[in-house]
């Protein structure tokens, strides 16, 4: 980590304070892993010059061409998924088929295969914006465990928000999940203390923080979606994520097994609060989301993910209308096909734009500024963090900033900001995480990428193999 850090001269500051400034030529000076000061450059260059034996920057980066931005949190990942790109995808598979198909590859992984897709796709997530990252990961086969990942997001300097999913219900009680994929209740509640006890930081600035993360009304027991509750809330800074109302299939599933509809079964279960957040939300009802409103209950929105397996397109206007907390996601990367945060929140401001049944298309329902709040004070929100998403003195000092002066944005000086959503989305020039640059001209520091994505197709190719499937 730099001491000191003074980014400068960059063509616009955005902060997403709370009076959502920004600063035309704008500075951001970095101390340890806070924010100290930005403004513009010559508010910031005089407040150095005012003491400049404690304020002249250890490091100085020039940032003209650049817009700078909090870093983008990414609410909702699977990152293992990254080894199955495109297989259930390319024919259009709807969810169910599309876990059908999957769930008998996903068998295969093991603990080097996990740890080297968290790191591609963490690698991926850095290049596109991210700093933080909430991932999802459900299943355990072969001695996988959540610290192959973790390990993965230790490496590359991620601020990482890991959550122990599981499942328990197979196709012989009537779930999804093959049993052969399918864990036992009193193993999967013991290692959600475990990682609970070993590996959950709740302390201000935290670079890693544990959920529990049963994966879904049609994978895991009532028994399970309550005790894994009680035990999160036993535990500070400890919350709760769950796939849910993300297809019809689904809504159908629970009217017919459990007698509710999908948020009234969560709630049933203790699963509505200001420490909950669901993934997808695709079919609420407006009476779900107005309890979802009135108990803080988040929202992860995936746009792609939810285009691509047809599952719908989530009301996101009405949420927000209604007060309700919402983040982006890139969701797994063999339902996206890819790990973009800034494309992502492109897609969520198109696709609201658009509309949904009973809802015409309109192209003021979510402008570019809205879909970047929400990629970055949404994320840090359904995530319980009032430390990132901002820029503000005394927030972690956790930024990107994007070239806007190359080919992709030629002629889109005129609003730089709402260009980095309008134009084609391109990837983070700097990176900035916890005070320590982890991006820089465009590269991730330490990391040989090509040698990577030879090590990651080798370990698809070898999950491919072991399901019996010729790529």
């Amino acid at each position: 980590m730099t001491s000191t850090l003074l980014i400068r001269r960059a063509e616009v500051v955005v902060t997403m304070d709370m009076a959502r400034r920004e600063f035309q030529g704008g500075s951001v000076f970095v101390r340890g892993n806070s924010i100290e000061m930005l403004g513009t450059d010559a508010e910031v260059a005089a407040w150095i010059a005012d003491d400049p034996v404690t304020r002249t920057p250890a490091r100085t980066v020039d940032a003209r061409g650049c817009v700078v931005m909090p870093g983008l949190v990414n609410g909702h990942h699977h990152l293992f998924q990254t080894l199955t790109r495109a297989a259930g995808t390319a024919s259009g598979l709807a969810l169910f088929d599309w876990l059908k198909k999957l769930y008998p590859i996903w068998g295969g992984l093991d603990p080097e295969s996990a740890y080297t897709s968290a790191r591609l796709a963490l690698c991926e997530l850095l290049l596109s914006g991210a700093t933080t990252v909430a991932d999802h990961l459900y299943l355990f086969p072969n001695g996988v465990r959540l610290e192959d990942e973790v390990r993965a997001a230790r490496e590359l300097g991620v601020r990482f928000h890991p959550t122990r999913g599981s499942m328990s219900v197979g196709e012989s009680k009537g779930g999804l999940p093959p049993d052969t994929l399918v864990e036992d209740e009193p193993t999967i509640l013991a290692d959600s203390l475990r990682v609970i006890e070993t590996l959950h930081d709740a302390q201000p600035r935290s670079m890693l923080r544990i959920s529990l993360a049963p994966c879904s009304p049609f994978s895991v027991s009532a028994d399970l979606m309550r005790e894994s509750a009680r035990m999160a809330r036993a535990h500070p800074g400890v919350r709760l994520h769950t796939h849910l109302a993300e297809t019809i299939d689904e809504d159908r599933y629970c009217l017919e097994k459990f007698g509710k509809r999908p948020v009234d079964y969560a709630e049933s279960l203790e699963w509505l609060g200001e420490d909950v957040w669901f993934a997808h939300m695709v079919h609420p009802s407006k009476n779900d989301m107005q309890r979802m409103a009135h108990t803080c209950s988040g929202v992860c929105h995936c746009a792609s993910s939810n285009m691509i397996l047809a599952s719908g397109i989530a009301p996101i206007r009405q949420m927000r209308d209604l007060g309700m907390r919402v983040g982006l996601g890139v969701d797994g990367s063999a339902s996206n096909d890819g790990n973009h945060m800034l494309g992502e929140a492109r897609q969520a401001m198109l696709l609201q734009r658009v509309g949904w049944p009973g809802f015409e298309s309109r192209a003021d329902r979510m402008s570019a500024r809205e879909a970047l709040e929400l990629a970055t004070l949404g994320g840090a929100s359904i995530l319980g963090r009032d430390d990132i998403g901002a820029l503000a003195p005394g927030m972690a000092a956790d930024l990107v900033a994007f070239r806007v002066d190359g080919i992709e944005h030629a002629g889109g000086q005129s609003d730089p900001v709402a260009a980095l959503l309008t134009c084609a989305p391109v990837h983070a020039w700097l990176s900035v995480i916890n005070g320590r640059i982890v991006v820089e001209q465009g590269e991730i520091a330490g990391v040989d990428l090509p040698a990577l994505v030879t090590a990651h197709n080798t370990a698809s190719r070898r999950l491919f193999e072991k399901a019996g499937h010729v790529r």
